[in-house]
């Protein structure tokens, strides 16, 4: 009986380790998904800036680039990637609702319903093991009852049997032996009832009470190995309900590089940088043994003047060869964009008058909705003064007469360019001087040499004139001016690259001097060498104004 109960003992010490196991494998599991869903979510985040990293930043330079096909290509793949990593946070999402959060709820009913049938199991142990202890009690009571019964015969009939002995004292001794009988008769009979419920108790607990609760530990247990096994289907399901989407995203990628047109791309290339310039003519020889006599043809670099001595000019045709090879200026640029070939030219005027034209369209919005809110004030004076919105009402007109002035400006430059007014004189060029900036001195040294020996001005010259200055004096006139003086130091903080016109690109590290401050437009000018200056992002440079910066650093 002993060694059987310890037997049954160490079993349900065996089952509570095994179980206890068992939801530790389900907590590793729990712990497993969760992890996953963390690597997801942190994958899909780190794509997401992938892609906002490299998408094209509004009204700028690169927003321009994605006209091209190629450009369209990277744009669509970003945006695909976008979705890709959506399709990542689904999975984490999924997972955490369909597999972390049920196993975690599930785990703790699992525990609940182990403690509750180990604590069955227990209670059971130790009611069958009351049952012995009593059983074993009646036993000792029932074997020194039937050994004080045996004495008190032996006494009695020893003193029955001796004649010195009165019969008193041998009455006293039979009625002890009878009443020691008596005692042990109840012992038995009590032992033997003991018995019989022990062993009633025994086949209970051992053929219906245990296995009963064994039952119910391996029906939970499988209920477990089932789960978890269900779970790791819901695990490979997340992941393939996602794979079409995926798909799709990587046929939008692959549909978008097939779109690649390289010949498209590089007529965008030919119509934004293409001058407009006609390709120079042949020039004639000129026959010097013959001073009196030679001449020269329209088509050449020289024409004579009405002197009779030929002087340096670039006609049409010429500027076409000579046009790469003229030096550019290094301020921003007249104001008319004169200093750019014909076609970059309208260009550039077209997008000035179009800007302007948004920026006058947007005064009329905000003009426009004064104006309903001072109807609602005089019609409600509770909700405002009518009076408060005049001065904004008068400082719009103000900006919008500003605008439309500008505008017209621009605009009669475009239609100069596209042949659609006469060309303006030298005198209406000077009366216009007001809304250019002082940076027009070579456009005005190109007008005066738009004349014609007659005087005039011919069509040819007047679609071109910014050509017509000799090369030598386009040249001194920039190589004159006086450089700015350095005003501070200041250190690349990142690398910067310069692509557009007027930046200049920096190394991290780098140190350069600083010729102009930030004027709150983000950008601050500086200088590498007395030959290459330029703008960057102020937020990229560590400035130190100091006057005497120049005299203590030398050009790097």
């Amino acid at each position: 009986m002993d060694s059987y109960c310890i037997s049954v003992k160490d079993q349900f010490d065996n089952l509570e380790k095994h179980t206890q196991w068992g939801i530790d494998v389900l907590e590793k599991y729990i712990k497993f998904v969760k992890e996953r869903t963390e690597i997801e979510i942190s994958y899909a985040k780190q794509l997401r800036n992938l892609s906002k990293k490299y998408q094209p930043k509004k009204n700028s330079k690169e927003e321009e680039e994605y006209k091209y096909t190629s450009c369209k290509a990277f744009l669509v793949t970003l945006n695909e990637m976008n979705d890709y990593a959506g399709q990542h946070e689904v999975i984490s999402e999924n997972m955490t609702s369909q597999i972390t959060a049920e196993l975690t709820r599930y785990m703790q009913e699992l525990k609940q319903e182990r403690k509750s049938y180990f604590h069955d199991g227990r209670k059971a142990q130790q009611y069958i093991e009351t049952c012995w202890k009593q059983l074993e009690a009646s036993k000792r009571r029932f074997e020194r009852d039937c050994k004080e019964a045996d004495r008190a015969q032996q006494y009695f009939e020893k003193m029955d049997a001796d004649i010195n002995v009165t019969k008193a004292d041998v009455e006293k001794a039979r009625q002890q032996a009878q009443i020691r009988h008596q005692m042990a008769e109840d012992s038995k009979a009590e032992y033997s009832s003991s018995l019989q419920k022990f062993n009633h108790e025994q086949h209970e607990h051992y053929h219906t009470h245990i296995p009963n609760i064994f039952q119910k530990i391996q029906e939970m247990e499988e209920r477990r190995i089932v789960r978890i096994g269900e779970c790791m289907k819901t695990y490979a399901e997340v992941d393939r309900q996602v794979i079409p989407i995926i798909g799709k995203c990587l046929d939008g990628i692959t549909k978008a590089a097939e779109s690649i047109d390289q010949k498209n791309d590089s007529q965008l290339v030919i119509e934004a940088f293409k001058s407009g310039f006609e390709p120079p003519g042949d020039i004639d020889f000129e026959d010097f043994t013959q001073p009196m006599k030679r001449t020269v043809s329209e088509t050449s670099l020289s024409n004579s003047r009405g002197d009779g001595k030929s002087e340096p000019k670039f006609g049409g045709k010429s500027k076409g060869k000579l046009w790469p090879f003229i030096k550019k200026n290094k301020g921003g640029g007249p104001e008319d964009f004169s200093n750019l070939p014909p076609e970059q030219r309208r260009k550039k005027l077209q997008q000035k008058v179009d800007e302007l034209n948004k920026d006058i369209q947007k005064e009329m919005d905000q003009r426009d909705a004064l104006t309903k809110m001072k109807d609602v004030y005089i019609k409600n004076p509770q909700m405002g003064d009518a009076a408060s919105v005049d001065y904004k009402l008068a400082e719009l007109g103000q900006n919008m007469e500003k605008l439309r002035l500008e505008a017209q400006k621009f605009e009669g430059w475009l239609a100069e360019v596209e042949g659609r007014l006469p060309v303006r004189t030298e005198q209406s060029r000077r009366q216009s001087g007001m809304y250019e900036t002082q940076n027009t001195s070579a456009v005005n040294n190109c007008a005066q040499d738009r004349e014609s020996p007659d005087g005039s001005y011919t069509e040819e010259q007047s679609q071109e004139s910014e050509m017509k200055v000799p090369m030598t004096e386009f040249d001194d006139e920039f190589d004159d001016e006086e450089p700015l003086p350095t005003i501070g130091t200041c250190k690349a903080l990142y690398t910067f690259e310069g692509q557009n016109e007027g930046t200049i690109s920096v190394a991290e590290g780098e140190l350069l001097y600083v010729i102009e401050e930030d004027k709150g437009d983000g950008w601050t000018r500086i200088r590498r060498n007395e030959n290459e200056e330029g703008y960057v992002p102020t937020s990229y440079v560590e400035v130190y104004l100091d006057k005497n910066a120049k005299g203590a650093m030398t050009y790097i």
